[in-house]
């Protein structure tokens, strides 16, 4: 096999910015927890779960929790964001997955329609225009549409009390849409923590736990995530967790680089060697140090969103691909993309010619996984 290109670093381009005029949609949270519907039968609407009931449309902007200023020792002053802010891409995109390739997305993100949109306001002011402002359903309705066959519903509690109704809802919509492969996520250290989890992947059956260190500002290795590390390794499924330095933005406010680094992922390994750890965008911007990783410990996986998109300064080192596909998974990021949604995977397959390894990458490995 070839040796694959090096993704380069981008091209100047003018900045382009989607527009919505979409208002916030509120959804239904009656108290009571569900069951889940017989077969052959419709399920119940979407509602939180008993621990933390709270309506997750009705949140605002995760940047208005946090004031920078009252940050000490020059915490926020240290952070300087290399990836972020970006302009967007207009660049073509094509109608439907090219003929031939089968594509599980392991990196999609569903929101209610009220978190959609503060999510949107914090990428308008802080990282890069969003290009597809589609709410949950219309979010499904184009990946059915374009051929992608499977796709991660993925989502993160930037606040207390919110975990338990975005679990609700994803889980609702995977109940509709079989294509869906739903996990839950929590938000470490509130009080019903552990609760929300154990619901989510005992009652609810989710697929495994999405954690963001940087929304969530806490390290991989956080005496917080010990529980959820248990529950996963006995539950059998995995953690998604972004515990790169990249892409950082002061408005986290943390510094992102001085917060995650490969050496607590390394730890988190070594401490849960039956836990399978998902960290996407390959790890950016150790790349050397996770590529590393990858070919020592057995329960590391690697994810692909944005890394090879060629919009990011750097590069995505290609010796990523070769002797160690067994455990890289295909994700796009969407829909809070800056260029047109099948960027990466037109690069992956010119990077990676071998169409064996091309099966691994953009399906089989996220089908063993998190399950067909």
């Amino acid at each position: 096999m070839k040796e694959p290109p090096r993704i380069g670093p981008p091209r100047e381009v003018a900045p382009e910015r989607a527009e919505t005029s979409r208002a916030p949609e509120a959804i239904e949270t009656p108290k009571a927890p569900p069951r889940l519907a017989p077969p052959g039968q419709p399920p119940s609407e979407p509602h939180s779960a008993a621990p933390n009931d709270h309506d997750p449309s009705h949140d605002h902007d995760p940047s208005h929790d946090h004031d920078p200023s009252h940050d000490h020792d020059g915490e926020i002053a240290a952070c300087r964001p290399r990836y972020m802010p970006r302009g967007g891409l207009d660049d073509a995109e094509g109608a439907t997955v090219p003929p031939g390739l089968a594509v599980f997305d392991s990196h999609v993100h569903l929101f209610p329609a009220g978190v959609f949109e503060a999510i949107w306001r914090w990428f308008d002011a802080n990282a890069w225009p969003v290009r597809y402002r589609l709410h949950a359903e219309e979010v499904i309705a184009f990946m059915k549409a374009r051929g992608v066959k499977r796709f991660c519903a993925l989502h993160y509690a930037h606040k207390p009390g919110i975990a338990a109704g975005l679990n609700r809802f994803v889980w609702a919509l995977s109940r509709s849409h079989p294509e869906i492969v739903p996990l839950a996520t929590v938000y470490p250290g509130e009080p019903d923590a552990q609760a929300v989890i154990e619901y989510a992947l005992g009652e609810l059956g989710m697929r495994g736990v999405k954690l963001h260190c940087h929304v969530q500002r806490m390290a991989a290795d956080d005496p917080r995530l010990e529980f959820v590390y248990r529950h996963c390794t006995m539950a059998q499924v995995p953690v998604v967790i972004h515990a790169g330095r990249e892409p950082s933005s002061s408005a986290y406010g943390v510094d992102t680089r001085a917060l995650c680094a490969a050496a607590q992922i390394e730890r988190v390994l070594r401490r849960h060697p039956r836990l399978n750890v998902v960290v996407p965008h390959l790890g950016a911007d150790e790349f050397d140090d996770y590529a590393r990783l990858l070919g020592q410990y057995g329960n590391l996986w690697l994810d692909t969103t944005m890394a090879i998109a060629d919009y990011f300064p750097g590069a995505a080192p290609a010796s990523l691909f070769p002797g160690m596909a067994d455990r890289m998974l295909y994700g796009t990021d969407f829909p809070n993309l800056p260029y047109a949604w099948d960027r990466e995977l037109h690069r992956l397959v010119a990077a990676v010619p071998d169409e064996a390894v091309q099966r691994k990458v953009l399906y089989d490995n996220a089908a063993r996984l998190f399950g067909d």
